[in-house]
């Protein structure tokens, strides 16, 4: 695929109509970190993400994230994504997905691999990645917990992606969304 890259809501690529990321890592990463369990009212599940963020402010949002701790925070959501891999999904398919997050703090990066029907996810950009999909954090929880579409975060500007943007919209099939 081609090396695109589009932040401007009229100028996206025809092959980006359609970033099916509105949980791409986003639903597969669907679990909040224990540390917030007990904020979200109980067990670690898209639903608990959700209610965990919904009706928050950015700020408030941020606010959280550095109460937790960004590292731990982040941590677990990608670590969880690794656990909610579906390697019949992903038959043949080797990618290295890149999430660079904004926070106030600069740019917290961490990647997904896929290959041979494993997923590994961890922080940093240790490897040449297929497709970086950049925004930031108080989108990425409101992503991966389905409070944002993705085509609609991609349109808007809120989410920038580069690379394979087909890969965009097949990965969100290959992460358990429950």
């Amino acid at each position: 695929m081609s090396e695109q890259t589009s932040s401007t809501p009229g100028e996206a690529p025809a092959e980006a109509e359609a970033p099916g990321v509105n949980g791409a890592a986003a639903e597969a990463s669907a679990e909040v970190p224990a540390a917030t369990a007990s904020e979200s009212g109980g067990g670690t599940s898209t639903a608990n993400l959700a209610g965990l963020i919904e009706g928050k402010s950015d700020d408030e949002i941020l606010a959280l994230i550095k109460e937790l701790g960004e590292d731990t925070f982040f941590g677990g959501l990608f670590e969880e994504m690794a656990k909610r891999f579906l390697p019949d999904k992903a038959v043949g398919k080797n990618a290295v997905i890149q999430y660079d997050i904004t926070t106030p703090d600069g740019t917290q990066t961490y990647q997904v691999v896929v290959a041979g029907g494993t997923c590994t996810t961890g922080p940093g950009a240790g490897q040449e990645a297929t497709v970086t999909l950049a925004l930031s954090a108080p989108d990425f929880l409101r992503l991966i917990s389905g409070k944002l579409n993705g085509m609609t975060a991609f349109m808007s500007g809120k989410l920038k992606l580069k690379g394979d943007m087909m890969l965009a919209q097949t990965m969100q099939g290959w992460f358990d969304a429950s």
